[in-house]
């Protein structure tokens, strides 16, 4: 059945690969104690292009309660958030809600890589050993927007009550529905429902955003000005298993090999003088004689089958008799094995410049992922301390960066790959004033940047919103926010489109 392959293909997004999931701790959802709401206040300065911001952060928890019973508590989400200060007139100043993805990662990533006012200290494309560092983030966004970063239940310090089942979050509606909830909370609380109001989500998170965006706007009548999808996901059978005969995500991902060949250098001499003529004849060549070689299945004489190995020996950089004996079909986890394979090493998923060790060489997957183990460990320790010795959270409990959520409902997809692209359609023609931003990696093999554009090209929406989609690239993977210049680019990109996407006076 499909619904194990979207299990399989979802546990394997950012963040939470079962090699790097954690349990949700017995001990944290039976400890018998009742949830409270608190917050911890602490005023800071960053410079952010030069222009010196004043901000309070605002680290706390909002208890969600039972639709049915008020008096009944069902699980505390835990946030920080970055209010400007100074901005006196609240309808004028953006807010913008953000979240990771997985399902069942913390919001760390968005925050300390690329949003948030603070951010870890990195060197790109290499490791770096403790102790690691936080320094001021000059191309954070919190000069043109207030900033709430959310754990989802499970994760980070968010919880379910006691007695309550962690498993009614741990779904696709399950987890829209309460993160809504919270969203309508918190806005309450800090009176901002007059304020300009964004969401952005990396990865499952960009599933999750368009859910919210619809949730939001059917349930709670609150319109959003715009989505942020980073490294996006809508439409699971772009990247869903393909032992079952899904020919799709072979196609969408082969532009993905030409990039991580290119930067490899594995790429004939022709192909290696200009990277976006390159990305460009892959794609060609993916969307025309590759797809129709693949529809032709067993029918494909051996002379047409020949000249398909010849091309995509020349677009991937993979040996001719494996392309022959991959049936001309080979994923990303074989090609990240495959490519050095002569080295004996490995590329990374999340993004595909880092090279990591090979530890079997006989396999015919890759294991591990050098490019998460560059970042994992670093974001860990500077969030733990940055929380605790910066915003002065006192917490003796783990934070959970990644949690196993699985088994995760699909719901409606029980039987078909999840789809959340009809989502996105329904707003946007529901809301004809929704903008949306698309920020695509180059080097990303977990959400190959073809498989996001054949999905917006298939929203099948009116002509005329089409203006309001804005896609953007960027030389780097996954997180293309640990890659310095990427980091720039994409947050100047997002201050464009935030001040586009608010109302003109």
């Amino acid at each position: 059945m499909r619904f194990k392959l979207v299990i399989t293909t979802l546990a394997a997004l950012l963040v939470c690969g079962a090699s790097y999931a954690e349990k949700v701790s017995n001990e944290e959802t039976t400890k018998k104690e009742p949830l409270k709401e608190k917050t911890i206040e602490t005023m800071h300065t960053v410079d952010i292009n030069g222009q010196a911001v004043s901000y309070k952060a605002i680290a706390g928890t909002l208890v969600l309660k039972d639709e049915k019973d008020k008096e009944k508590d069902k699980g505390s989400f835990f946030y920080v958030a970055y209010i400007k200060e100074g901005e006196k007139d609240l309808s004028s100043r953006p807010i913008t809600y953000c979240f990771n993805g997985g399902p069942g990662s913390a919001a760390i990533w968005l925050h300390l890589g690329a949003f948030g006012p603070r951010k870890v200290e990195l060197s790109d494309n290499q490791r770096i050993s403790p102790p690691y560092n936080l320094e001021d983030n000059k191309y954070s966004i919190l000069d043109v927007t207030d900033l709430v970063f959310i754990d989802p239940i499970s994760t980070g310090y968010s919880k379910p009550a006691t007695g309550e089942d962690p498993k009614q979050f741990h779904g696709v509606d399950e987890d829209i529905k309460s993160v809504a909830e919270f969203v309508r909370m918190f806005t309450t609380k800090f009176q901002r429902w007059e304020s300009p109001k964004f969401i952005a989500g990396e990865s499952y998170g960009t599933t999750r955003a368009v859910g919210l965006a619809a949730e939001l706007h059917d349930e709670y009548f609150m319109y959003i000005n715009g989505i942020v999808l980073v490294s996006s996901v809508l439409d699971f059978q772009t990247i869903g298993n393909v032992d079952n005969g899904n020919d799709l995500p072979y196609i969408l991902m082969l532009p993905t090999y030409s990039a991580a060949a290119f930067y490899q250098d594995k790429l004939d001499r022709d192909l290696q003088k200009n990277f976006q003529k390159t990305i460009r004849e892959a794609k060609d060549f993916a969307i025309n004689e590759y797809s129709l070689a693949l529809l032709k299945g067993d029918s494909l004489d051996r002379e047409e089958r020949d000249r398909m190995i010849a091309k995509l020996h020349y677009y991937t950089g993979l040996p001719k008799a494996y392309l022959d004996d991959a049936n001309l079909r080979v994923g990303p986890f074989q090609f990240r094995k495959e490519l050095l394979s002569n080295e004996k090493r490995i590329i990374g998923r999340f993004d595909s410049r880092y090279k990591g060790y090979m530890t079997n060489p006989l396999a015919e997957y890759a294991t591990g992922d050098p490019s998460a183990e560059a970042v994992f460990g670093m974001f860990t320790a500077t969030f733990n301390h940055y929380i605790q010795s910066e915003l002065e959270w006192k917490e003796s409990s783990r934070y959970s960066v990644l949690t196993n959520v699985f088994p995760w409902n699909f719901g409606k997809a029980t039987n078909e790959y999840l789809n959340l692209s009809k989502s996105l359609s329904q707003v946007m023609s529901n809301n004809p004033q929704i903008h949306v931003m698309v920020a695509n990696g180059y080097y990303d093999l977990a959400t190959p940047f073809f498989a996001t554009e054949y999905t917006f090209n298939h929203l099948n929406i009116d002509k005329s919103l089409r203006k309001n989609i804005t896609m953007t690239y960027y030389e780097a993977g996954h997180m293309m926010y640990i890659h310095q210049p990427s980091l720039v680019k994409l947050n100047d990109d997002i201050r464009v489109f935030i001040k586009s996407s608010l109302p003109k006076k």
